[in-house]
């Protein structure tokens, strides 16, 4: 009796969590929670969603930095640039590949937002982060 609990259990353990990794895979927006932080200018936040390295770019040439680098980059870049607004105006995947391309309004300056994420076990982590100035 015990033992075909123990196999229960750990039966719905494994469905449940590959129910989880499927809805995230499949209908999660990676990008909501994303583009409230690099809305709310909240790089603390954003840097949560950074993989361990990452390719990033603001308003110069891509550099691949650690997760903490890219942090402090992102605490600058909101310093001197205030996020009033940000939306995601296209999306795309390819198999565990996200893609989008937002708008960022900082006062009077716009910049175009690129990021590319992929999953990384179980959970989206941002492998490119670009943010291009609107000329």
């Amino acid at each position: 009796m015990l033992k075909t609990l123990k196999i229960t259990a750990i039966t719905l353990t494994i469905l449940v969590g590959g129910l989880i990794l499927m809805a995230q895979t499949a209908g999660y927006d990676v990008f909501v929670p994303i583009a409230k932080y690099i809305e709310k200018g909240d790089a603390e936040s954003l840097s949560s969603w950074f993989d361990d390295n990452l390719e990033i770019s603001v308003s110069g040439a891509p550099s691949v930095s650690s997760k903490n680098q890219a942090k402090q980059i992102m605490k600058s870049f909101f310093a001197t640039s205030k996020p009033s607004s940000f939306s995601i105006e296209h999306k795309a995947a390819k198999s565990n590949t996200k893609f989008a391309i937002g708008r960022l309004s900082c006062g009077a300056d716009n910049y175009t937002v690129t990021l590319s994420v992929s999953l990384k076990g179980k959970e989206y982590k941002i492998q490119q982060l670009r943010i291009e100035k609107v000329r």
